[in-house]
């Protein structure tokens, strides 16, 4: 069993910060990646950042040079640190990973539950 769980997410003016956490936990072999995503009302999940394990962050170019996605000192922990927030980044906020578990020969898919985001103008 693995499991993401997010925190951070709040309702914060337009200009200001905010820092999502994402830890995951379980039966955990080894992260391939992880990475968040959000969705706001009426449109499709969308891709935000990436920060695969050895490799380069990717970064929507809607969020570049304001948010940044790092990874924790805790081994399966990831953050999202996110600056002058605009109303547009109002949504709800995925953690994702690439997970392989312990006794799998696979890396699968996890996501978190969500953390909302909400930017007021």
């Amino acid at each position: 069993q693995v499991q993401l769980a997010e925190s951070g997410g709040d309702l914060v003016q337009a200009g200001g910060s905010l820092r999502l956490s994402c830890a995951a936990s379980g039966s955990i072999f080894s992260i391939n990646g992880m990475g968040w995503y959000r969705q706001a009302p009426g449109k499709q999940r969308e891709l935000v950042a990436t920060l695969p394990t050895g490799g380069r962050t990717n970064y929507a170019d809607s969020v570049k040079g304001r948010f940044t996605i790092y990874r924790g000192n805790a081994k399966n922990t990831v953050y999202l640190q996110m600056n002058s927030l605009k109303p547009e980044d109002t949504a709800v906020y995925y953690c994702n990973a690439g997970i392989l578990r312990y006794g799998s020969s696979r890396y699968d898919d996890y996501w978190g539950q969500g953390t909302q985001v909400t930017v007021s103008s």
